[in-house]
């Protein structure tokens, strides 16, 4: 693939979806570059979202795909009291739009949509995504992944399974 793809872009998000919905977190992870950043920021006013994840609130933030590493260490050794038990998930994901950035990079926006249910209880946030994507040769990986989650008051645990 000389050129980015639209078919083969939204395949590999949708294939994201399906790898973290299943709990396939080793899957999950390689889809990510190992200096990946992970941020979904917060909001600074009704319309306006925080710019700078090093310096203002955000909702989660990882620099690198180690953070996640460690997020998914925690959930898999029930470290994570908020997580027990985990919540069994179904991201939707559309409206894909891409960019080509340069011959290595792509810029992606798409919207979400995730519903999750436990204790009897289903709780649904949705949003955009925006991702800077990278060509490793026939591969893709995430270098960058934005998630504005539009309903923030949030009534549970926010967590990487839900966005």
């Amino acid at each position: 693939m000389s050129d980015f793809q639209s078919e083969a872009i939204a395949d590999f998000l949708y294939a994201e979806a399906a790898a973290i919905d299943e709990q396939r977190w080793d899957d999950w992870l390689g889809f990510f570059s190992p200096n990946a950043e992970y941020w979904i920021p917060a909001w600074n006013g009704e319309h306006e979202l925080v710019d700078d994840p090093n310096s203002q609130i955000s909702l989660i933030y990882y620099s690198s795909r180690s953070g996640l590493e460690d997020r998914i260490f925690r959930l898999r050794l029930k470290q994570s009291s908020a997580s027990i038990p985990m919540p069994r998930t179904c991201h939707m994901v559309s409206n894909i739009r891409t960019s080509k950035v340069d011959d290595r990079h792509c810029g992606v926006a798409a919207n979400w949509q995730t519903h999750s249910y436990r204790f009897d209880e289903t709780t649904t946030f949705f949003g955009r995504y925006s991702y800077l994507l990278a060509r490793e040769g026939q591969k893709l990986l995430i270098e960058k992944k934005k998630i504005v989650v539009l309903n923030d008051l949030i009534p549970t645990v926010l967590d990487i399974y839900n966005v």
